[in-house]
């Protein structure tokens, strides 16, 4: 007999009422501060395996100029590396092989791989002064997406679901999206699940296809008419299961079946681009067309957010170049800039941007130095955690300006005098954004206080950014 059965069974039940009462109110948000929202929804681009910041969003002529020489002891101040790099007899700093130029009114620099983005430039804030605890790719993913290096936690979408329910009875409040065929580190589904909250929370990743969603379709011979005199039924069972023992697990179970149900007719039509008009191809791209590319995702993400979805996550792997940097890195930026730039344009001519909070960024940035052998413009760089660059455009956040800097050497975050820092979580600073600060703004600008999202676990309340975050109000409109 397990413990539900003991409480049931024994002094007439009342034991079982008190637990499911007090396992239904844990199982739903605090009452939480009233905060003005600027964001409905978030698209998050998440861009897997770390961006080279110096070569795309925060250029170094420093480097340029002293290419090839060793990266000086100062500057790094006994810093740890990677087991990659670490080890090198030669540390050389490498400067970029692309040209960098300012864009727009607000002049922000970009590199020559990045034409799109540029000139979204006075529309987007550029975050120079990011940092994470995180060296490699999967504690620096897993961190940035659920408040922990360490796995188990629930997603920022499931914390953003939780905390916002949904409205929307025929499509999940938390979709995933994920580029097909690329390559570099796994991406699993426990970056996009519930952890310890119910599993309601957790993300729904649409594929590549004419089956976007697994085993949402009927089987061969079985109508929709069966099909909901099925689900009917079903319920019905569950109902009296549900009037036995009083569990919130039944109700979600529910809930679930039909919320797949609806999903039978909502995930073809959203899924379907037979109606978006040419100008759309040629804004996002004729790699639009290829479902399951960057491009195509994108604009999934803008019809998804139109349907009142509002949590989309992206995400993109190829970031991590250990070497041949200048051909991966190029290749990486053909697919991805010009539908990120036309995410932001498209949401902007249909006055979605204004509370569509998008999010551009990896897990952590790119080495100023050179990983392994340097031979010209043929090289790689190493994982960097002390300083990298994000984007973010919409949804509340100043338009047409760079937050924070970094020293000449690409190397450590610096303050308002030019000060190399060495910022930690646990005492906030205005000169840089940790990844929990990011989380924190990030759910503020959604109406939601970070500090009172909460949930009781094993004791304990757990929250998106665990014990630390402050809101990043330089960057807020």
């Amino acid at each position: 007999m397990n413990r539900r059965e003991l409480l049931r069974n024994t002094t007439m039940g009342f034991g079982s009422l008190a637990l499911n009462s007090m396992l239904a109110a844990e199982s739903q948000p605090n009452k939480l501060p009233h905060l003005v929202a600027k964001a409905k929804r978030v698209i998050f681009l998440f861009q897997a395996g770390g961006p080279s910041q110096v070569d795309l969003l925060d250029p170094k002529p420093l480097l340029n100029k002293l290419h090839g020489e060793q990266l000086p002891d100062s500057v790094r101040g006994g810093q740890r590396l990677t087991g990659m790099s670490g080890n090198q007899s030669s540390i050389p700093l490498a400067g970029s092989p692309f040209k960098f130029a300012q864009h727009g009114q607000s002049g922000q620099w970009f590199s020559e791989i990045l034409p799109h983005t540029a000139k979204i430039a006075d529309d987007i804030c550029v975050i120079k002064n990011m940092y994470t605890e995180a060296i490699n790719h999967g504690p620096g993913v897993t961190y940035l997406q659920t408040g922990s290096q360490i796995a188990g936690r629930p997603s920022m979408g499931a914390w953003t679901q939780y905390g916002l329910g949904s409205t929307n009875e025929d499509l999940p409040a938390f979709v995933v999206l994920v580029t097909k065929n690329k390559s570099g580190q796994p991406l699993v589904s426990r970056l996009w699940g519930s952890g310890f909250l119910p599993s309601e929370y957790q993300g729904i990743r649409f594929r590549s296809g004419k089956d976007p969603v697994l085993y949402l379709n009927n089987p061969e011979g079985v109508s929709p008419q069966a099909r909901r005199q099925l689900l009917d039924r079903l319920s019905d069972l569950h109902s009296h299961q549900h009037a036995l023992a009083e569990e919130q697990a039944i109700l979600d179970r529910i809930q679930q079946y039909e919320m797949a149900f609806n999903m039978q007719s909502s995930v073809p039509e959203v899924a379907d681009m037979s109606d978006e008009p040419q100008s759309t191809f040629e804004l996002y791209g004729e790699e639009a067309r290829n479902s399951g590319s960057f491009a195509a995702n994108c604009l999934l993400a803008r019809r998804l957010a139109e349907r009142g979805v509002k949590f989309i996550q992206l995400y993109h792997q190829g970031w991590d170049q250990h070497g041949g940097l200048k051909g991966g890195i190029t290749r990486q930026c053909r697919e991805t800039d010009q539908p990120s730039a036309a995410l932001v344009q498209d949401l902007k001519q249909r006055g979605m941007l204004e509370d569509t909070l998008v999010v551009w960024g990896g897990e952590f940035g790119r080495t100023n130095y050179s990983q392994g052998k340097l031979n010209g413009d043929n090289f790689g760089r190493d994982h960097h955690p002390r300083c990298f660059t994000m984007w973010m455009a919409g949804g509340g956040v100043k338009g047409g300006m760079s937050y924070g800097q970094t020293d000449d050497y690409g190397y450590n975050i610096v303050n308002a005098d030019g000060v190399p820092i060495s910022p930690t979580k646990h005492h906030y600073t205005e000169d840089a954004v940790h990844v929990h600060d990011l989380q924190a703004t990030m759910l503020h600008l959604l109406g939601l206080d970070h500090t009172a999202l909460t949930y009781k676990f094993q004791g304990r309340r757990f929250r998106l950014t665990d014990v630390h975050g402050d809101i990043v109000k330089p960057i807020l409109a």
